[in-house]
């Protein structure tokens, strides 16, 4: 299949003599797809601003809907939630420009969490009424800078879809939800045309200073990694703008906080892929344990082991002193040694004097 850009403004001119629009058919793997018509005019530090800040807009989403789910309830912020628990989940997504959009699940439970039920007017139609006004509430101001204050908010596209237990009515199966997730967990910021390791000096993560004065001798002061160019970069020259964007911007005191530097290879996104609220599901700690004890499981089984706890194990719990130091045949090797470092000391030192 192929598909049309935008049809339109594709016959108007922009300051640069650049069409603004485009009426090409391209296919899907087209390298165009995904870079601006006109770099001259695309806003990079707009972009890695609202990048680098799209964590905390997710974070003041999940206040606000809160606030308005208590407002269409009728309820103040403080009884709603004693009888309705907000619980999230979101993956994140890099379009094909490099920015990143979330897939959310947004789920009302009972007040002790995912075990419990909500009352009965909490409901799907709560939510669809809550979300886009919370949506449109929710904005973030850049740091003042001399660049500009850009007034960060969310895009007009908004889907909202209820998560059904089977495929036989109007919604998005829980099957498909866990597709989606398997999806985009294997699909990194390398799909924009990036890379998929940091570019910055780990000594001093991308300042290109020890300290207050002192320059990186790792990185001689660059910031990047030993021998990188960022210019030699195997990426798209969108993507190259948009890391040169980081990089410009992140030796910035207004912006140090955001350590643009650190996270250029993701084009300024500095979240997770995935997150979850509290008590959505099961703990992080809980999942840990569960990949520990079936890698250990499969570690006994793959070496003829038994399992534990089947009775067959003998757990020797007494223990006791063996002892400390060289053994014979070692302290006959440790005293070879100092022997040698002796006599070499030596030999330095009558040349020195010499």
């Amino acid at each position: 299949m192929v598909r049309p850009c935008r049809p339109r403004d594709r016959f108007k001119m922009c300051e640069h003599g650049r069409p603004v629009g485009c009426h090409l058919r391209h296919e899907p793997q087209d390298v165009q797809l995904g870079q601006p018509v006109c770099e001259d005019c695309y806003d990079y530090v707009g972009a890695v601003l609202w990048q680098a800040h799209a964590g905390v807009l997710w974070h003041r989403f999940t206040l606000e809907v809160r606030r308005e789910l208590a407002k269409q309830s009728g309820m103040s912020r403080r009884a709603f939630g004693k009888l309705v628990r907000v619980s999230f989940a979101k993956v994140a997504e890099y379009q094909r420009r490099g920015l990143v959009h979330f897939h959310a699940v947004v789920r009302l439970d009972g007040p002790e969490g995912g075990t419990d039920l909500p009352p009965e007017w909490a409901d799907h139609g709560l939510l669809v009424r809550a979300i886009p006004p919370a949506v449109r509430h929710v904005e973030v101001l850049s740091a003042k800078s001399e660049l500009g204050r850009r007034r960060l908010i969310w895009g007009d596209q908004l889907d909202i879809r209820p998560i059904l237990l089977g495929s036989s009515m109007d919604g998005v199966s829980e099957q498909a939800v866990a597709g989606y997730i398997a999806k985009y967990a294997t699909k990194g910021a390398e799909a924009s045309g990036t890379v998929d390791h940091r570019l910055s000096c780990s000594a001093c993560r991308g300042s290109g200073r020890l300290g207050l004065s002192a320059s990186c001798k790792r990185c001689q002061g660059t910031g990047l990694k030993p021998g990188l160019l960022l210019d030699l970069l195997p990426v798209t020259e969108h993507a190259r703008s948009m890391i040169h964007t980081c990089w410009e911007l992140g030796a910035r005191s207004e912006f140090a906080h955001l350590k643009l530097r650190s996270w250029a290879h993701m084009l300024g996104f500095r979240g997770h892929f995935a997150t979850k609220s509290r008590r959505y599901s099961t703990t992080m700690g809980e999942l840990h344990q569960a990949r520990a004890d079936h890698r250990a499981a499969e570690a006994r089984d793959r070496n003829g082991l038994p399992t534990l706890g089947d009775g067959s194990t003998f757990i020797l719990g007494h223990w006791r002193f063996a002892g400390s130091g060289h053994s014979p045949g070692e302290s006959i090797l440790a005293e070879h040694i100092r022997q040698q470092v002796q006599t070499a000391r030596a030999i330095a030192g009558q040349r020195a004097a010499e």
